[in-house]
Formats: C-alpha cells, sequence, structure tokens
C-alpha cells in the first residue's frame, strides 16, 4: 500500500470511530429518555419533575423444566409430521381475462409492491413472516427479516 492509500485508510478507520462512539451516545441517550435520567442517586427523574426511587421487579424462576410426558410426546410427534406448504409472495396483481389471454413470452405484469419491499412468507396461505431473496449455493432462500407473532395471526384470523 502506498502512504495516500495507508492515509485514506486511516481517515475511514477515525470516521468509523466517530460514528461507533455517535451511535453509543445517542442509544445512551435514547436508554435515559425511556427510563428517565439518572441523577446519580438512584433516583429516576419522572417528567411531571418529581422523582421516585427505582423499584427492583423480581424475576420468576422458571428454574429446570418439567419433562414432557410420553403421551404429550406423542401427540407432539403426531402433529410435528403434518406437511404444510410454505411459500413466498413476491406480489399480486389483478387483471381481466382478455390481458391474461394477450400474455405472450416477454410480457411484463405489474405487481402492486415496490422494489426492495420484502416478500411475504405464508404458511398453508397464512402470512407467519417477512424476508428478503437471498442465494445459497445457487439456489434462491428467503431470510426472514420479520416474523409476525401469534397474537397478530391470530388476530387476523378473527
Amino acid at each position: 500500500m502506498s502512504a495516500e492509500d495507508d492515509d485514506i485508510m486511516a481517515q475511514w478507520a477515525a470516521a468509523l470511530g466517530e460514528q461507533d462512539e455517535a451511535e453509543k451516545k445517542e442509544a445512551q441517550n435514547s436508554a435515559d429518555d425511556d427510563l428517565g435520567a439518572s441523577d446519580g442517586g438512584g433516583k429516576s427523574r419522572i417528567i411531571d419533575g418529581s422523582t421516585a426511587e427505582a423499584e427492583k421487579v423480581p424475576y420468576e424462576d422458571f428454574g429446570e423444566a418439567t419433562p414432557i410426558s410420553k403421551e404429550e410426546k406423542r401427540r407432539l410427534d403426531a402433529i410435528l409430521d403434518i406437511p404444510v406448504i410454505i411459500s413466498m409472495e413476491v406480489g399480486r396483481s389483478q387483471i381481466s381475462i382478455r390481458n391474461l389471454l394477450q400474455l405472450n413470452q416477454g410480457s411484463v405484469i405489474e405487481l402492486e409492491r415496490v422494489a426492495g419491499e420484502p416478500l411475504d412468507v405464508l404458511v398453508n396461505g397464512t402470512l407467519i413472516a417477512h424476508g428478503e431473496v437471498v442465494v445459497v449455493n445457487d439456489k434462491f432462500g428467503i431470510r426472514l427479516t420479520d416474523v409476525i407473532s401469534q397474537t397478530e395471526r391470530i388476530k387476523k384470523l378473527k
């Protein structure tokens, strides 16, 4: 490497260091805003200006997981082998039969989804996640970026 390359690399390293420090400071400020800024004495500032002692929250000790019975294991094994269809949806479009019949090789169908928007991951037609396309060993795959929670899926069923 030349001296000029070393200088550029040093500038990049300094810039990245400054960015890391700024992100850490921003994260700390955000945490302080969420929890209330500490005054150093173990008290937290409340929005109305009063102070309150921080309480310790008791955590439930789950201990060892209770082993499942043979009957429960048998029931679980029964449903684990049920096949499901998983599909990734790039987008949808609605066209008339007339336009459908006019399609030929090279035709383009415009989808409602914007380029770069995450794909929908469906299991048996139910949205369970969003993801992005990846290529692994010359095959397409999908990296999940957001998994829909069970409560959100149940709300959509109602």
